[in-house]
């Protein structure tokens, strides 16, 4: 269960890295994202929340800025 919830969070972070329209907005929303799902993730399987949010907000800023804005397009970001 725990591999499994923790797959899920990489996933949806994956999908919503997406966020904006320049390399730099995607990749500061993929951060954000994958750190709220990293540490939500770790603090639920029991982790370490900080190390958990450190490796998600990582992941979520090379996927964001992996991205280009016809692969994800979820609409203007907050800051726009």
């Amino acid at each position: 269960m725990n591999r499994t919830l923790c797959l899920v969070a990489v996933l949806v972070t994956a999908m919503l890295a997406g966020c904006g329209s320049s390399t730099s907005d995607r990749a500061l929303s993929g951060a954000g994202i994958g750190a709220a799902a990293g540490a939500a993730g770790s603090t639920i399987t029991g982790g370490s929340t900080v190390g958990g949010a450190v490796i998600g907000g990582a992941a979520g800023a090379a996927a964001g800025a992996a991205t280009g804005e016809d692969d994800v397009d979820l609409g203007e970001p907050l800051w726009d």
